[in-house]
């Protein structure tokens, strides 16, 4: 038989008791160390952490007080509260044991003891020791995880009106269970805003679950959100839990709600009304407890209207709506979000001590930003992968403009629209290349750059 990999401690003033007891847990675990000076007990706990510790109630010749155990006792339990202590005691001594298992100790033996009763008292012991540093390992990690996604709305950078406006209804939603539907744009930030209420609300120890809805086929949408039994279908292999009982107790997130048919809203609504889902292939009805939060880009509204979205089902999930504003709508947030994301690239890709020209700043807030924060988030990036120095430029970002085409010198054209236009088509043309740009268009590269800052490029 295999040993435990334990490490057992026994604490007796008799040679002999030690001597017997080492010899019999030593056939059950790895490192079993004995010790007959209970002065030693605390430069031997402080030295090493111990599975389990067998200790004696007395240790004083002619003493039955159980005194010492008891001092002893509380020792440990100072130096290292998660190691079990058991109580070993003669007969006369029980009363003493069941105090001491009062006052913290896991278990007794008595003395002479059973192998068997002793084996099982340390085993039992063992184990708890190992159930207290799994919950420990856990809260450690549970601890680090909050610490690190729980920092009011770091997620979010900016002051404008708009987003503080967001800020405010997500600080007085959070803590209710109430149903959240957020509407905006692609790459508004509609999952941070989700994950920020589950953060901050009473289930923030419990599962986030996001789901895609437009990624799921309607074949998969039950199996998927509901789960499935094994032998459900053709590749249903084994049992699979679904969304809904995966989140329960947490918080389920939605995405995409607007791309469901109507045949999936109804199932979906059903589910929502009831708290209760049915696996496929199974007639088992299971209750949920889960907070839904919801999120389009889709204009849901007009959906009702065109019958392409249930009434009942919006009415279900939209308790509280939040609208998410594009970015083009806080202009005052570009700079800050910029600079958030400068920050954490530089450090990623190791450049140091990168900023970003004012010029540049401007040519941002002038750009119209369809991709929105994400769209921000990834030319920053790029910016900062490709750039040669510490400082980026306006010509270090690259948009896709729309083209402007026919574009000639009359009355009703500007004669800075055609130049904008040019260096706007030669800087694409070339790549970003500022010299090969600069050459055709018969501009020295200081020029080009007044040019850039100017037009806002």
């Amino acid at each position: 038989m295999a040993k435990i990999n334990g490490k057992i401690l026994i604490i007796d003033d008799e040679d002999d008791v030690l001597i017997a007891a080492r010899l019999l847990l030593k056939q059950h675990y790895s490192i079993v160390q004995t010790l007959n000076n209970p002065e030693k007990i605390t430069e031997t706990i402080l030295k090493e952490n111990y599975d389990a510790v067998l200790l004696d109630m007395n240790f004083s010749t002619g003493n039955t007080s159980g005194k010492e155990g008891f001092y002893w006792l509380n020792r440990i339990m100072s130096l290292d509260s998660s190691v079990p202590v058991v109580m070993m005691t003669a007969y006369g001594d029980i009363e003493l044991a069941v105090k001491a298992i009062k006052e913290g100790a896991m278990d007794f033996v008595l003395k002479p003891w059973q192998n068997e009763k002793l084996i099982a008292t340390v085993n039992a012991a063992f184990a708890l020791h190992q159930s207290k540093l799994e919950v420990k390992q856990l809260k450690v990690r549970e601890k680090h995880l909050v610490n690190e996604i729980e920092k009011d709305f770091s997620e979010f950078i900016g002051k404008s009106p708009a987003i503080l406006k967001v800020f405010n209804t997500i600080e007085k939603v959070a803590k209710t269970d109430a149903n959240v539907l957020i509407l905006g744009e692609n790459g508004t930030g509609k999952e941070l805003v989700a994950r920020a209420l589950h953060k901050h609300s009473l289930r923030k120890f419990e599962h986030f679950v996001s789901v895609d809805l437009g990624s799921i086929s309607e074949t998969l949408f039950e199996s998927e959100l509901f789960g499935h039994t094994k032998g459900a279908f053709t590749d249903a292999k084994e049992d699979r839990i679904g969304r809904f009982e995966l989140a329960t107790k947490g918080t389920l997130f939605l995405d995409e709600i607007g791309n469901l048919s109507l045949p999936l809203q109804s199932k979906l609504l059903t589910a929502i009304q009831s708290k209760q889902i049915t696996k496929v292939g199974s007639s088992k009805v299971t209750n949920t407890d889960i907070r839904l939060i919801c999120a389009t880009n889709l204009p849901v509204y007009e959906m009702v209207q065109q019958q392409k979205f249930r009434q009942d089902l919006l009415y279900r999930i939209n308790t509280v709506e939040i609208i998410l504003p594009a970015l083009r709508e806080r202009i005052e947030d570009i700079a800050p979000l910029a600079e958030h994301f400068l920050h954490f690239y530089s450090k990623k890709y190791n450049k140091k001590n990168m900023r970003i020209n004012p010029g540049t700043i401007k040519k941002l807030e002038h750009y119209h930003w369809p991709g929105n924060v994400r769209e921000l988030q990834h030319a920053v990036e790029r910016a900062v992968i490709l750039c040669d120095t510490s400082i980026i430029q306006p010509s270090d970002f690259f948009f896709s403009l729309p083209e402007q085409k026919n574009i000639s010198v009359n009355n009703s054209v500007k004669l800075e629209d055609v130049e904008r236009s040019a260096i706007i088509k030669a800087i694409s043309k070339h790549a970003g290349n500022i010299s090969q740009a600069s050459k055709e268009l018969g501009l020295t590269r200081a020029a080009l750059y007044r040019r850039i800052e100017k037009y806002g490029l």
